[in-house]
């Protein structure tokens, strides 16, 4: 029995060979799509999570400056003047549409004012959140709908398998393991694919209300003192 299946083995040759790329090499076609899928959204996570890390660490730095610049001010309207024109920093920019209202009300009542300027204030933040929370979709969706995809790719793989099984009637598991092994490769990826992206979707969208939560509050604080 063992000469058997030593001799199955040494017939399969490469199949025996469970090297990550031998593995895709050998899959299915509709597999081969699973696995470039899936590497293709972990590629593009990967990409996002580092450019949004990047975003908030920079946007929670500069928040922090600049709600000290503003009270250590001797007046909005000079605060204002002060900042650079074409910044991105979503502070600056709601604070600078704030300001472009105040200034055109600057002769009506403080009731219209306040009302006017509390409007745009929410108006420009909703704008901001929005850019800040691009993408943030799509982690979400790679975070629950890849380990489905790689499953639906190592169920696919079995069934190849069984038919191959079928086929040669032999039930070795020299006959086996290869195809086995392919169709849990997808699994595997879907996983990678998927853990990353929850876990950074989960601490993006808790930094993104942290961060409004700032905005918010400064709003308030700017509009008491119009």
């Amino acid at each position: 029995m063992e000469q058997d299946i030593a001799s199955q083995v040494v017939g399969l040759g490469g199949a025996t060979d469970f090297s990550l790329w031998k593995l895709f090499l050998r899959a299915d076609f509709v597999v081969k799509f699973v696995i470039i899928l899936l590497i293709a959204c972990s590629i593009f996570s990967w990409a996002l999570i580092f450019d949004k890390f990047k975003l908030f660490k920079n946007i929670n730095s500069s928040i922090e400056d600049f709600e000290k610049k503003f009270w250590k001010a001797k007046s909005a309207e000079n605060f204002n003047n002060s900042l650079p024109a074409n910044s991105k920093d979503p502070a600056i920019l709601i604070f600078k549409s704030a300001m472009a209202e105040l200034l055109k009300t600057k002769r009506q009542s403080s009731t219209v004012q306040v009302a006017r300027v509390g409007r745009i204030l929410e108006i420009a933040a909703d704008t901001e959140m929005k850019k800040i929370e691009k993408n943030f979709t799509f982690l979400a969706t790679v975070g629950s709908t890849a380990p489905f995809i790689g499953l639906f790719g190592t169920v696919w793989g079995i069934m190849n398998s069984f038919q191959s099984i079928a086929i040669s009637r032999n039930t070795s598991l020299a006959i086996v393991a290869p195809g086995i092994a392919e169709a849990l490769f997808a699994t595997a990826l879907g996983l990678l694919a998927a853990i990353p992206a929850v876990v950074a979707y989960n601490k993006f969208n808790n930094d993104s209300q942290k961060y409004f939560s700032r905005i918010e509050n400064f709003s308030k604080r700017f509009l008491s003192i119009i």
